[in-house]
């Protein structure tokens, strides 16, 4: 029994030692969690989100739309490199009162009333915000009330063409085009009118009587008509001539439902005069701006008259969101998340020694599906963040010693959790995590927190007793081997001053000189008479490389050791 109980002792010391020397010399690195995010300094199309966990979150943003910053700037770079894109409006600035088109195109010149305000994120359909019509009293920060103000109090939102190169600037002539927009009525009331476009055309005809020109009024409306959308054309399409003018009705076949959000197109093809109208991507009705009515006719296009200005939500309740004009024909961009999902990268990370091997990278998160304030949250803790809805987040490392060689360093995938492939060595690592949503487009995977598990290569420890005995014109040194049994070699340091090893006099060279894997060095050369002070170093690495100041690895400096040559009596 006896041996017994000294066997399983024995046991037990064992798997103590050899758990306490597991993971000697490993360190961790967090990004995100209690660490913030202040390291993921490249965003697109991610957002950071709060209350979702302890700690702040990255997910994908909403409408593929990305900060950059945060609030007014939502999704700005995407609109200003659309090319097509004329009028933009995200309603992601957080207020009323900083709504902007982000194409430049068009400058609000009112945004009129307590009834005009900003939604948060939890009442977007797309981005962080959207324009929130004829509730002057909602606490928008908390829930959305459920008495609201009825149709009528609104206080629109008024813009007009800045410069020549906007779709409805004065005088110009439109091909194809596409105007888009989400929208959640509260009510549906006969007459809310969401949309109203207004100019004025010069008339062909010169009034002799009144010795000016004759004009004409041109309108695009869309208002709610027994709860469905009805858009009028008047005097918007002109023949080539310019002296034939057509107006146009289209009405969709779906009732649009109160408190839900549904979205909106028309569109327009000047080839074949095709105006459509689709709700939720499907067509709900097409008319031809042509002399016959149908197809084959010889089509109107859009001439813009002058002083012509949008209304948004003039006498409407309820949310607006993601308005836009393009200079071309649309699909319909239905889903909350953008199917190409987004991409974070981090800042160049110094991990303070050279080679060090990334061991591992560790990832928390999960995934997240967002209706109105209704949030679905699934906390997947630590995986490989890959959901059964074809959500995922893909991980990827780069590494290097020298911080501006990046060009040189390859992105390599990484699976969070397992052990990384050998050679991913350096003194700076770069992370990089692209997100992808559901393939229905309503679910987005999100990050808590990244760990970056790695092992310091650091350089050996000094040498110990360096020894100097003056001699004339010379310092003999003799030092003993470095603790470390991964040393190179030994760089001797020598100069004037305690500390500073800026000596060039002797005849072997410079300091440091490259000692190699001796334990003595003599050092000639030396102006007798002056006080010199020498220091030794361990290293590793190779000192033929010629890449010398980021190849090698050097230690800390031993004691510091002094002599005076001088030449001795013969």
């Amino acid at each position: 029994m006896r041996k017994v109980t000294i066997t399983l002792l024995l046991v037990y010391l064992l798997f103590a030692i050899s758990v306490s020397l597991f993971g000697v010399g490993e360190k961790t690195l967090s990004i995100g969690g209690s660490a913030a995010w202040r390291l993921a300094e490249s965003r697109s199309g991610i957002i950071e989100m709060d209350k979702l966990r302890p700690h702040p979150v990255l997910a994908l943003a909403i409408g593929g739309n990305s900060p950059g910053g945060s609030g007014a700037n939502a999704g700005y770079d995407n609109a200003r490199h659309d090319n097509a894109m004329d009028m933009s409006l995200s309603f992601d600035e957080g207020r009323a009162d900083l709504f902007a088109d982000s194409t430049g195109h068009y400058r609000i010149i009112s945004a009129a009333g307590a009834g005009l305000s900003a939604a948060d994120i939890r009442w977007a359909r797309a981005g962080n915000g959207a324009a929130l019509f004829s509730v002057a009293a909602a606490p928008i920060g908390s829930a959305f009330p459920i008495a609201l103000g009825s149709a009528g109090s609104a206080g629109p939102l008024a813009l007009e063409a800045c410069d020549r190169d906007a779709l409805f600037a004065a005088g110009r002539h439109i091909r194809d085009f596409s105007l888009e927009f989400w929208l959640y009525p509260l009510n549906m009331e006969n007459g809310e009118q969401i949309l109203s476009w207004t100019s004025s055309m010069p008339a062909q005809k010169f009034s002799a009587r009144t010795a000016s020109r004759e004009y004409f009024s041109q309108k695009i409306q869309c208002a709610a008509v027994k709860n469905k959308l009805q858009w009028t054309f008047q005097n918007f399409f002109s023949a080539p001539g310019g002296e034939k003018h057509i107006n146009l009705t289209l009405t969709g076949d779906s009732t649009v439902v109160p408190k839900t959000w549904s979205h909106h197109l028309i569109r327009f093809d000047s080839d074949t005069g095709l105006l459509e109208y689709l709700v939720n991507g499907k067509v709900e009705t097409i008319v031809y701006a042509s002399s016959t009515g149908g197809e084959g006719g010889e089509v109107y296009t859009p001439v813009i008259g002058e002083g012509g200005s949008f209304v948004l939500g003039g006498r409407f309740s309820g949310l607006l969101d993601e308005f836009k004009i393009r200079g071309g024909s649309s699909e319909p961009g239905l889903q909350k998340y953008a199917p190409r999902g987004g991409r974070m990268e981090t800042r160049v990370i110094d991990l303070g020694e050279r080679s060090s091997g990334i061991l591992k990278l560790e990832a928390s998160g999960g995934r997240i599906a967002l209706a109105g304030r209704s949030v679905r949250n699934e906390y997947a803790g630590q995986g490989d963040f890959r959901f059964t809805d074809n959500s995922a987040i893909q991980f990827f490392i780069r590494t290097a010693d020298n911080p501006y060689r990046w060009t040189d360093a390859d992105w390599r995938p990484v699976m969070p959790g397992t052990a990384l492939p050998a050679g991913l060595n350096g003194r700076y690592v770069q992370l990089a995590a692209v997100f992808y949503p559901s393939g229905d487009g309503e679910t987005s995977p999100y990050l808590e927190e990244l760990r970056i598990v790695y092992r310091p290569d650091e350089p050996p420890l000094p040498p110990a007793r360096l020894m100097a005995v003056a001699a004339d014109g010379a310092v003999e040194l003799s030092w003993r081997n470095s603790p470390s049994a991964d040393t190179s070699g030994y760089l001797v340091y020598y100069g004037l001053a305690r500390g500073e090893y800026f000596g060039e006099s002797a005849i072997i060279g410079a300091s440091p000189i490259d000692a190699g894997k001796r334990t003595g060095l003599r050092i000639e050369g030396l102006e007798n008479g002056v006080v010199y002070y020498f220091a030794v170093a361990a290293y590793k690495g190779n000192p033929a490389d010629p890449l010398r100041d980021t190849s090698l690895n050097v230690g800390e400096f031993s004691r510091e050791e002094s002599a005076r040559p001088l030449r001795m009596a013969e």
